[in-house]
């Protein structure tokens, strides 16, 4: 799955940058394998500090590319953050190390609700970092004030002028949502359903995109996109005429988490790292820079109105318990494959 980039441009990757050059340093050091602009820099300057080390930022853009590079014999790194159904298949590879958590006390923090939902529920090998769902966002000025509800894909005053995420996880599991099916299932007969949804679909969108959705709704070049909360929102911050919301069928949420591979050279700062990130006070401040939810009781009271009020990052109970994150299906991924095919060519 790709993962979105965010409307910030590169402070974190400067400051990785600037931090990367001066590798003549004989301080301790921290290699970070995770998405661009996902940390606050100051953060980042305040554990070198209190750790009296140099923690170096290396970005990945994909959690398959992540993936093959580990997987391929990359070493190393000391902390990875992939989305958490990718935490089953570093799992499966043998590519992670145990957490101990008796090293990460304030791992306590962590919402109990979302461990809960979450594809590691102990915590055994990966701590939950940040997390958002999958949403939709429309222009006022042309749609009014529609459903709420994925049928928005349907309306006729969009048709043409809306995208859907390239991404078959995010299709294929919003019309099985639309339907009333699991976000993963791998029934065939509701893949098929699911597949008959989505192709009606398809021929409303302009195309199916990742990248240019958040620009041409900014624009008004699109009137309806799927996207993701963190960019989505960012969009609406600067353009009124944008409503951001999550349907009222649930929504895919992706929970990227914090883990350490089986490889780690430094595997006690990586768990000070973990543990630091997890404080209430840094978890705070990370959510209000990067504008995605941290899935940390203590950290909420500490936002500001905007973040916590915000009913896309903290929806109401009963639209919360509908969002699921996508899990790793396995072999079944054929199934989803050969239906993924059969929309693309429709």
């Amino acid at each position: 799955m790709q993962r979105r980039t965010f409307l910030r441009h590169g402070t974190a990757a400067l400051a990785a940058s600037a931090f990367s050059s001066c590798s003549s340093t004989k301080k301790p050091e921290l290699h970070v394998f995770t998405w661009s602009d996902y940390l606050d820099p100051a953060l980042q300057e305040k554990f070198e500090k209190q750790h009296s080390c140099t923690v170096f930022i290396d970005t990945f853009d994909s959690n398959e590319s992540m993936f093959a590079k580990i997987k391929g014999g990359a070493t190393g790194y000391d902390i990875l953050v992939p989305s958490s159904y990718m935490i089953k298949a570093l799992k499966r590879e043998n590519l992670l190390a145990p957490l101990d958590l008796s090293k990460i006390p304030f791992s306590k923090n962590i919402d109990a609700d979302h461990l809960k939902k979450s594809l590691d529920p102990t915590m055994a090998h990966s701590v939950p970092y940040m997390t958002a769902p999958t949403c939709i966002a429309y222009l006022t000025s042309k749609l009014g004030e529609p459903e709420l509800s994925y049928q928005i894909f349907n309306n006729p005053q969009a048709k043409g002028r809306m995208t859907m995420l390239n991404d078959m996880r995010e299709v294929i599991g919003a019309a099985l949502l639309s339907l009333g099916f699991s976000l993963n299932s791998v029934n065939p007969q509701e893949i098929k359903r699911a597949t008959e949804v989505a192709i009606q679909w398809k021929k409303n969108i302009t195309k199916y995109d990742n990248e240019l959705y958040k620009s041409g709704i900014a624009s008004g070049e699109f009137f309806l996109v799927q996207g993701y909360a963190g960019e989505l929102l960012a969009v609406a911050d600067e353009k009124e005429d944008v409503k951001v919301f999550v349907p009222r069928e649930g929504a895919a949420f992706t929970c990227d988490d914090l883990c350490i591979p089986a490889t780690a050279p430094n595997p006690e700062l990586a768990h000070a790292w973990i543990n630091f990130l997890c404080e209430a006070n840094h978890a705070a401040q990370n959510m209000e820079f990067i504008g995605y939810r941290a899935p940390n009781s203590p950290a909420y009271a500490l936002l500001s109105e905007d973040v916590r009020g915000n009913p896309v990052l903290f929806p109401e109970p009963e639209l919360d318990a509908k969002c699921m994150p996508i899990d790793d299906i396995g072999e079944n991924l054929a199934l989803w494959t050969a239906a993924w095919d059969q929309i693309k060519s429709a």
